[in-house]
C-alpha cells in the first residue's frame, strides 16, 4: 500500500542546486515507489527579481553579488557538474554565460501547472525541459523563442503560450505566490514542502529525500 504526498518544489529555473535537488527528489521517487506517490507541484521563486531584460554576464554578477573570484567561481562549478553528472543531469562543461530574468518562464510553469489547462500534467516536463535548455544547452529562460518551443516540445499549445507571453496574464498569481513562500521564511532554494507542513531545504542527496519521504509516509 503506498501514501500519497503533495510536493511543493520551490525553485527557480536559473538555480542550478534546483536542478541537483529535482533530479535528486525523482531518483528519491523512484526508490520509494513501493511506498509513497506524488503529486508534485512546481512553485515560483525569483533569485534575480529585478534582472533586467538582456541578463548579467554570470562571473560579473557572482562577483558583485558574493565576492567570489573567477577561480573560486570555477571551482564551485565543477563541483556542482559532477553532483549533478552523478545523478544524470548534465551541465554544460563551461557554465553559464549568463544569468537571466525568469518571470516569463515561471508564468508559462503556473499556467502548465493550472487543472484548467489542457494537456494535464505537462508541468513537470516544463520544468524540466527549461532547466536543460538553460543548464545543459546554454540556452536564454527569458527568450520567447526558446519559451515557445520548449512548450511545443512538451506537447503544451504554444499559441495560447504566445498570448501570455504577449500580455501579463498570471503574472499577479506568480507574484502572489512567490510572496506567500518568502513571508514564510523561504529566502533560498530549492525548497521541498511535503504535504504543506514538512520542509526539506536545497539540494539534497537521494539517500536524505528517501529518508524524508519514508518517515513523512509514515507519519513519524
Amino acid at each position: 500500500m503506498t501514501t500519497s504526498l503533495k510536493i511543493d518544489f520551490v525553485s527557480d529555473v536559473s538555480c542550478p542546486w534546483c536542478a541537483i535537488g529535482l533530479s535528486a527528489l525523482e531518483r528519491a521517487l523512484q526508490n520509494t515507489a513501493a511506498e509513497v506517490t506524488a503529486e508534485l507541484h512546481f512553485q515560483p521563486f525569483e533569485l534575480n527579481p529585478l534582472m533586467p531584460r538582456g541578463g548579467q554576464d554570470i562571473t560579473e554578477h557572482l562577483t558583485e553579488k558574493y565576492g567570489t573570484t573567477p577561480e573560486q567561481q570555477a571551482e564551485a562549478r565543477e563541483a556542482i557538474r559532477q553532483r549533478g553528472a552523478e545523478l544524470g543531469f548534465i551541465f554544460r562543461q563551461q557554465g553559464r554565460d549568463r544569468l537571466y530574468n525568469t518571470f516569463d518562464a515561471h508564468r508559462l510553469l503556473h499556467w502548465a501547472g493550472l487543472p484548467t489547462t489542457r494537456p494535464a500534467g505537462r508541468q513537470w516536463a516544463l520544468k524540466k525541459a527549461l532547466l536543460h535548455a538553460y543548464f545543459s544547452e546554454g540556452e536564454s529562460p527569458e527568450s520567447h523563442q526558446v519559451l515557445l518551443r520548449l512548450v511545443a516540445d512538451t506537447g503544451l499549445d504554444a499559441a495560447r503560450a504566445s498570448e501570455i507571453l504577449a500580455g501579463d496574464e498570471y503574472a499577479a498569481a506568480v507574484r502572489e505566490r512567490e510572496r506567500l513562500y518568502t513571508d514564510a521564511g523561504i529566502h533560498s532554494v530549492p525548497a521541498v514542502i511535503v504535504n504543506e507542513k514538512y520542509l526539506i531545504s536545497g539540494g539534497q542527496p537521494v539517500e536524505v529525500f528517501e529518508q524524508a519521504l519514508r518517515r513523512i509516509a509514515r507519519g513519524d
